[in-house]
């Protein structure tokens, strides 16, 4: 990779970072390659994440969890059915399904798998 990195295709923003062999920006989530020609757009990205119904998932959409589930770690509980999950961030799936990245209330940052969410709207 280059010295001086590029700004975000996306945004346009001046703060990319390396991470890996990935360039991420941090003001809008966006990841690609320096070697990608064309630039992570998602029409570029082979890889389709779809939900629990068949809906094509994006970085940035909202979606609810549709069915009970356990969490572990911390102090343990339960994430309900219908708890919206607003502004998801897609990642490569580490082998064990969580393929989904976001904030949900009372539990914070955690990673979900999408064939256990809906997409809203």
């Amino acid at each position: 990779m280059s010295e001086v990195l590029p700004d975000c295709p996306q945004c346009g923003e001046s703060y990319t970072y390396e991470q890996g062999p990935l360039l991420v920006c941090p003001m809008c989530g966006h990841e690609w390659s320096d070697d990608d020609a064309t630039a992570g757009d998602v029409a570029g990205d082979p890889r389709v994440v779809k939900d629990a119904v068949g809906n094509e998932l994006h970085d940035g959409d909202t979606v609810t969890v549709v069915k009970d589930l356990k969490v572990k770690g911390g102090g343990g509980g339960a994430l309900k059915v219908g708890t919206k999950v607003k502004g998801i961030r897609l990642t490569e799936d580490g082998g064990d399904g969580h393929d989904i990245d976001g904030t949900v209330p009372g539990f914070g940052r955690m990673q979900l798998k999408s064939s256990v969410v809906k997409k809203v709207g």
